[in-house]
């Protein structure tokens, strides 16, 4: 069966998934989700890819769950099948070794707003939504929150939550859901600046310090220096370390060998 998660070259460096399922304002249905997990693994094992970006096809970036499809689980089982699986996806965005950016336009709804939390860094278009709208029917956005809630103070989080309602871009770059919004025409460049000044750095150092940023955040304030002490010997010891720091005293630009 084709696939609706499409791989576009931006260009040796940079890569962009697209979830190319309109009609279902790009669902995250079983099989878009497998797909979209195997893409995931297969950019961020490709040596030459640097930065990864995630956008949707047609008005909007996700509206989460295929419902249709949710209505006719029925069994307990595969509903866990199918969180599990979404679980799965949002966890190879953080644990992977590439940047991740959610480039997002019209609605980041349920899961897709998870998909947009889970992201390292997210940008939307002036009139971007976002929302974790289960309770409106009858689904607390029980694995979207888990996301979300570590982008975002609990107030806000429970708003969202509590009461189903959308909010817009400004309110979303406020409360720290994304990093910046643009008009519709200026989206792409705006990202594109990002992620090639992001390709520019040392693979390894990113890949180092993403690794160390997400294990820290869960641990005890003495437990997570230790651990990042560790991390930055272990940073210290690249040619790449070595290389940056000489490049900076000796005025010139470095040259990674992303080892």
């Amino acid at each position: 069966m084709k696939s609706n998660i499409k791989i576009k070259k931006i260009n040796n460096e940079i890569a962009s998934i697209v979830i190319d399922e309109p009609k279902t304002y790009n669902s995250l249905s079983f099989k878009n989700l497998r797909d979209l997990l195997k893409v995931l693994k297969k950019l961020d094992s490709d040596k030459t890819i640097k930065v990864i970006i995630i956008e949707g096809a047609g008005k909007g970036f996700s509206a989460g769950h295929n419902l249709k499809e949710v209505r006719n689980l029925k069994k307990r089982d595969n509903y866990k099948k199918l969180f599990n699986l979404c679980s799965k996806v949002m966890i190879q965005i953080v644990e992977g070794r590439k940047p991740v950016i959610a480039k997002v336009h019209g609605a980041a709804f349920a899961a897709g707003c998870q998909l947009v939390a889970s992201c390292d860094l997210a940008y939307g278009t002036k009139d971007a939504l976002f929302a974790t709208p289960g309770v409106n029917i009858g689904l607390f956005c029980s694995t979207p929150m888990v996301a979300v809630s570590r982008k975002i103070n609990r107030k806000p989080m429970m708003e969202m939550l509590l009461t189903g309602q959308p909010i817009t871009a400004n309110s979303a770059k406020e409360i720290g859901l994304i990093n910046d919004y643009f008009s519709n025409k200026k989206l792409n460049s705006e990202i594109l600046k990002i992620a090639k000044l992001i390709a520019s750095k040392s693979n390894l150092t990113i890949k180092i310090g993403k690794q160390a940023f997400y294990k820290q955040l869960e641990m005890p304030l003495k437990k997570a220096y230790a651990y990042t002490s560790k991390m930055m010997t272990e940073n210290m010891m690249a040619n790449d370390a070595q290389e940056g720091i000489s490049a900076f005293l000796e005025k010139r630009k470095p040259k990674w060998q992303h080892k």
